[in-house]
């Protein structure tokens, strides 16, 4: 898919030159400054870029192009390609934020294989050999980090939509506006459900696993960028509805592979420990099935242990044996397919460019495959 490869390399150029930017501004004040960018960087460079690849492709499925081969190269978009690629670039900056904020919160040590941002400020802190308590200013400095990450995010959709013309632009900042109150609001839900998850009846536990998941993930990773991709070309209610209903079963399916990754999936390719989310103490749509399927002794156990910090190696295999046996992991399986199927369904029956149909369902097979 050279077309993707190539986004993916225009959107990290977008992410360079403005951090290259920044960092201008932030040395002019003070040079200890230069860490948040640093960090950020290291954050920011590398990455599947799915969102921006939603975006982009979000605005050429109603931008009219359905004979070209290779639309980066065709005339009639290269007036619009800079503002869609810097507002794309955006979403990956709000997308770092999040990362910065929810490592923190889940007490993360690890993102894609490297310390986590607040373990960097803390190293830093510790080789320093700095007055105070190491992982404060480490939790601390990746707070204002994320802050910063999340201004900036809004800074470049801005620069971005400045170069479209006026309708389009308005309709993409009130797209992004939503996103960013969704995901908000499902964060919260998260760190509420794993704390309070007792307070609630039984019953509740798998709608309340998937309130979170749409909107703290769901929504802000395919159906949001699609949205604003096609506000940006300025498509039709039609065609923003059927991007929303190919987005959300595929935002959907995407999570629920998250899910099965963060307790099954391989550290060499995680990038995060084994069976991080049980550590975590995650309230997953996973955790939900398996309680309606296990034994109230096995539920015992299950909740005793889940989110436990110090888990050994021995009980994060015995509880993944639990979760496999108890069939909540086929269902898991079942339910993606099934939600990649309509999503899939969804584009097909659509009024959208037929390359960028295309490469929407190549795109959905790629985010409900993947191994990381």
């Amino acid at each position: 898919m050279p077309e993707s490869n190539q986004l993916v390399d225009l959107v990290q150029q977008n992410i360079d030159d403005f951090l290259a930017e920044k960092r201008a501004e932030l040395n002019a004040i003070a040079p200890e400054l230069a860490a948040l960018v640093d960090v950020g960087g290291a954050l920011l460079s590398g990455g599947k870029r799915f969102r921006a690849l939603f975006c982009y492709w979000g605005w050429q499925s109603v931008a009219g192009i359905p004979s070209s081969e290779n639309p980066l190269n065709d005339d009639a978009v290269a007036r619009e390609l800079p503002g869609v690629l810097m507002s794309a670039s955006a979403l990956e900056l709000f997308h770092a934020a999040a990362l910065v904020h929810d490592d923190i919160m889940d007490r993360s040590d690890t993102r894609r294989g490297a310390p986590a941002a607040h373990r960097r400020f803390e190293q830093m802190h510790v080789d320093g050999n700095w007055a105070g308590n190491a992982e404060a200013y480490g939790e601390s400095a990746a707070l204002l980090l994320g802050d910063l990450l999340l201004g900036w995010s809004d800074e470049l959709l801005g620069r971005g939509i400045a170069l479209l013309p006026r309708p389009a632009a308005l309709a993409a900042r009130k797209e992004f506006m939503t996103m960013r109150t969704e995901v908000m609001a499902g964060q919260f839900l998260d760190i509420h459900d794993e704390s309070a998850w007792a307070s609630y009846p039984e019953s509740e536990a798998l709608d309340r696993a998937q309130r979170v998941l749409i909107y703290k993930s769901a929504k802000y990773s395919v159906e949001a960028p699609l949205a604003l991709g096609a506000s940006l070309g300025a498509g039709s209610d039609d065609q923003i509805a059927a991007l929303r209903a190919f987005g959300l079963p595929l935002g959907v399916a995407f999570q629920l592979r998250d899910d099965i990754l963060g307790v099954f999936g391989d550290p060499e390719l995680t990038g995060k420990p084994a069976g991080d989310d049980l550590r975590e103490g995650k309230r997953t749509a996973i955790i939900a099935i398996a309680r309606q399927k296990l034994s109230t002794s096995a539920n015992s156990i299950l909740d005793e242990l889940l989110g436990d910090p110090d888990l050994t190696t021995d009980q994060v295999d015995m509880l993944r044996s639990t979760l496999q046996d108890s069939g909540a992991v086929d269902q898991i399986e079942k339910v993606i397919a099934r939600n990649l199927e309509r999503a899939c369904e969804a584009v097909e029956n659509s009024n959208l460019a037929a390359t960028a149909r295309a490469r929407l369902l190549e795109l959905a097979t790629a985010a409900t495959t993947r191994t990381s």
